[in-house]
C-alpha cells in the first residue's frame, strides 16, 4: 500500500484505503480493524494524501505531505502523542518536526487532523510511513525502465 492509495472522505473519521473505481465514485476500506467497505459516490469529496500540501514559508509555499509525515517519522516514530487541546502544544509540535510550517495559514484544526492521520497510519499502515521515501526512488526506477522499454521497442522496430 502506497500513499496515493490512501484517502480521507469529507464527513466521514478516519481514513481509508482506495480498493477500486466503479461507475459513479470508488470503493474503499476503512483503516482501522473492521475493514469495512463503502461505496462513496462521485459528489462526495475525497482527499487523497500524496495530493495534499502542507502550506510552508519556504519559496515554494507549500510542500507535499508526504514530506511532512517522513518529518515526523524521523522524529518521533509511528505514534505522536500530543495534547491537542492545547494550542500552544501543537504548535511546540509542529516547530519541532517541521519549523518551516506557515504559522498563519496552517491552523489548530489542519495540525490536529495531522496528528490524527499519522497515528492511523502509524498504528494500520505502517509499510506506507516507511516507504515515503522510497516511493520517490520507485518512481524514477519506473520511468528509467519505461524509457529502456521505449528506446529497445525502438531498435526493433
Amino acid at each position: 500500500m502506497k500513499l496515493k492509495d490512501i484517502a480521507a472522505i469529507s464527513g466521514k473519521p478516519g481514513l481509508f484505503r482506495i480498493v477500486k473505481p466503479t461507475r459513479n465514485g470508488v470503493i474503499v476500506e476503512t483503516l482501522d480493524n473492521k475493514k469495512i467497505k463503502t461505496a462513496i459516490s462521485a459528489t462526495q469529496r475525497i482527499s487523497i494524501l500524496k495530493e495534499i500540501t502542507m502550506y510552508t514559508t519556504t519559496e515554494e509555499d507549500s510542500i507535499p505531505l508526504e514530506d511532512v509525515l517522513k518529518s515526523i517519522h524521523e522524529k518521533k516514530g509511528f505514534k505522536v502523542e500530543v495534547e491537542v487541546k492545547a494550542p500552544s502544544r501543537l504548535h511546540e509540535f509542529m516547530v519541532e518536526v517541521f519549523p518551516e510550517y506557515d504559522k498563519e495559514r496552517v491552523k489548530d484544526a489542519d495540525i490536529k487532523k495531522l496528528i490524527k492521520w499519522y497515528n492511523i497510519l502509524g498504528e494500520f499502515a505502517q509499510t506506507v510511513i516507511e516507504n515515503i521515501g522510497n516511493q520517490e526512488e520507485e518512481a524514477e526506477k519506473e520511468l528509467v525502465e519505461a524509457s529502456a522499454e521505449s528506446d529497445s521497442a525502438k531498435q526493433e522496430a
